[in-house]
């Protein structure tokens, strides 16, 4: 049992690298329109809670960087305020994508599409609200906008889930445990 836990050791900390770069490369192509929605689902499906929040927390980490240092981000506190708000954004989506995945009881593709629409109704949801609060970017809604992000972000959810479970078919990435909620533990 310990040599099979171990020779499977390396696989958690590969998917976990490969979805920050696929992150960097999305960084590059579309800046501020990296599909953060579609990461904060595909962590919430494949990791454990903790390592999910640590993975969006880095993807969101290497896009600031590409933000800053390649696309020449300015340095006001507006930008860093819509940073930080995409980052918690973020995090709510992937919270959302959890909670979908532990309380529905269908299986694999249904909790997936469902896990990823909410996750992204969260996202931009959240963003919105924050644009109406504020008053400013409420112009980056309109629906050829929002088709666009969730073109983009469904690009990448699709993408990213095959490459799961073409790494479950090929023995490389495991199945996340499933962890289903009691009917007692979903009243309360």
């Amino acid at each position: 049992m310990a040599e099979h836990s171990s020779a499977s050791a390396w696989r958690k900390p590969l998917w976990i690298a490969l979805l920050v770069l696929a992150s960097a490369v999305f960084s590059l192509g579309f800046a501020c329109a990296v599909p953060l929605a579609a990461f904060a689902a595909i962590a919430a499906l494949t990791l454990s809670r903790r390592d999910a929040f640590a993975l969006v927390g880095a993807v969101w980490l290497a896009n600031q960087i590409a933000g800053f240092a390649i696309h020449h981000y300015p340095m006001t506190p507006g930008t860093f305020a819509w940073g930080a708000a995409l980052g918690a954004v973020a995090f709510a989506a992937t919270l959302a994508a959890q909670w979908v995945k532990d309380h529905l009881q269908q299986g694999g593709g249904a909790i997936a599409a469902a896990a990823f629409l909410t996750a992204f109704a969260i996202y931009e949801g959240s963003l919105f609200a924050i644009s109406l609060f504020f008053g400013s970017g409420i112009s980056n809604f309109t629906p050829a906008i929002v088709r666009r992000i969730l073109a983009i972000n469904f690009a990448a959810f699709a993408a990213l889930y095959l490459l799961h479970r073409l790494g479950v078919f090929a023995g490389l990435a495991k199945e996340p445990p499933q962890h289903r909620l009691t009917a007692r533990e979903r009243q309360a």
